[in-house]
């Protein structure tokens, strides 16, 4: 059985480095879209996964998946900014 260091090819980790940066909500969008609720489950899931391919620990990634279910559910909001 391969290590999970040899189990992802390097390409899949640039891909994924990629796509998290891509879907990331940056400081400048983040008051635009922090209550975007499929752009916030979107960014838990591919934070999940990136856990994974680089050995995360199993329940933080369950943790990533489980609040990703919860923002498509609108079963959470976000709580705003506390210096707001």
């Amino acid at each position: 059985m391969k290590s999970n260091s040899n189990k992802w090819s390097n390409q899949t980790k640039e891909l994924l480095k990629g796509l998290h940066k891509d879907i990331s909500i940056n400081n400048r969008d983040w008051h635009v879209q922090k209550s975007d609720h499929e752009k916030r489950a979107a960014e838990l899931l591919v934070a999940a996964l990136s856990q994974l391919i680089n050995e995360g620990e199993k329940e933080d990634i369950k943790e990533l998946i489980s609040q990703s279910l919860k923002w498509l559910n609108h079963e959470i909001k976000d709580p705003g900014c506390p210096n707001h």
